[in-house]
């Protein structure tokens, strides 16, 4: 077991062997969770992936017929008024 020791700021440093143990690098970040009864569970944050340019034609089907601006605007329209 590792005792890590409290700054008067409130804050613990963690020893070389905790972050080799989670994979954490230095600037990684670190979630933490807190469980009934005082405990607490570490673990490394999820690393975003991608990048925002990935989502361009996700929704591109081949197979089906592009839509005009003037049948989206009357598909706006109808469910605005109720129709749809």
């Amino acid at each position: 077991m590792t005792t890590l020791t409290i700054t008067a700021k409130g804050q613990v440093t963690l020893k070389k062997e905790l972050l080799r143990h989670l994979g954490a690098a230095p600037g990684q970040k670190i979630e933490v969770e807190t469980l009934p009864g005082g405990a607490v569970v570490l673990r490394p944050a999820r690393q975003k992936t991608g990048k925002i340019s990935d989502v361009f034609g996700m929704f591109h089907d081949p197979a089906r017929k592009p839509v005009s601006i003037e049948e989206m605007n009357e598909t706006i329209a109808e469910s605005w008024a109720g129709k749809r």
